[in-house]
């Protein structure tokens, strides 16, 4: 078996950490080329270039980058062992990384993370993008979970996990005046009404429109878009019947002063944990799962 060389790795974070080896020498109290002989080592050891020279600095390669993310939560690790000893709270908190797909309505991404910030020491980091750059990003390990709601495919080239957290009907909005007009005859009652639907790249759009279809219903779309929480405010304002999950119905009417049209519980909207692990086994990954089945979805 091939050890690491914990001396190593650390010259190489204190280095990257700092910018130049003249400062990790200062911090560590060595000669310049020691630290560079050791730094080479290392690289020797993966078979890969860590840093590139850019002007008198050390830039990291992708490689480094990816070595460096899990030095400072090996050395952190190690800070809190110390911490822990002397029977002091470690003054670094735990963290866990969520990359949040766009069109996860923000009021769902909330209710799957609540039991998280449960715990005091953990600090949650969200990042939003588009559900393909975050799954591509989990091969570096920027993030402990990925939330969308939509699994991840063979084709993406990562090797990922998808986990079902749940799944729910959907239910059609509107402002109270709309919506008392369109309760009854629903779903019919949406022919040629104004409707507000996500952006043709996402899930629930391709499932309203073919529900749309079989119940030979054509609204008059009027607005498409790809920020969920923009789209239940323009409905707010009286632009249009607009869809959003049915876990969420309670909020949506009260958060956006609107009233329920109707409810197609045979759409179904789910949404994913998708990680590098088969079998989850960060504890607050667990935590989410585990409240996402029992009470978001349950």
């Amino acid at each position: 078996m091939e050890w690491l060389n914990y001396h190593h790795l650390l010259y190489f974070y204190l280095t990257a950490r700092e910018g130049t080896i003249a400062k990790a020498g200062e911090l560590l109290h060595l000669a310049q080329p020691t630290i560079s002989g050791q730094i080479r080592a290392l690289e020797e050891s993966f078979g890969e270039k860590l840093f590139i020279r850019s002007g008198r600095l050390l830039e990291m390669t992708e490689a480094g980058k990816l070595v460096y993310g899990y030095a400072d939560e090996i050395f952190g690790l190690g800070n809190e062992l110390q911490e822990t000893l002397k029977g002091r709270p470690s003054g670094k908190p735990k963290r866990l990384h969520v990359g949040i797909s766009d069109v996860v309505p923000k009021l769902i991404a909330y209710r799957l993370l609540q039991p998280a910030t449960l715990d005091p020491n953990l600090q949650i980091v969200c990042r939003e993008d588009k559900g393909e750059r975050l799954v591509a990003a989990l091969a570096s390990h920027s993030f402990d979970l990925v939330l969308t709601d939509s699994p991840t495919s063979p084709a993406s080239g990562v090797k990922a996990f998808n986990h079902l957290l749940g799944e729910c009907g959907v239910t059609f909005f509107a402002r109270k005046d709309i919506a008392t007009k369109l309760t009854r005859g629903f779903p019919k009652s949406l022919h040629g009404e104004r409707m507000l639907l996500p952006t043709d790249n996402t899930v629930l759009r391709r499932t309203v429109s073919r529900w749309f279809e079989n119940q030979q219903v054509r609204p008059r779309i009027v607005a498409e878009f790809e920020d969920s929480a923009l789209m239940k405010v323009f409905g707010e304002r009286g632009e249009g019947v607009f869809p959003g999950p049915a876990a969420i119905e309670k909020e949506i009417c009260t958060h956006h002063r609107v009233e329920v049209v109707g409810r197609a519980p045979e759409l179904r909207e789910r949404y994913y944990a998708i990680t590098v692990e088969r079998r989850i086994k960060h504890p607050a990954v667990q935590q989410i799962s585990e409240a996402a089945k029992t009470k978001v979805f349950g």
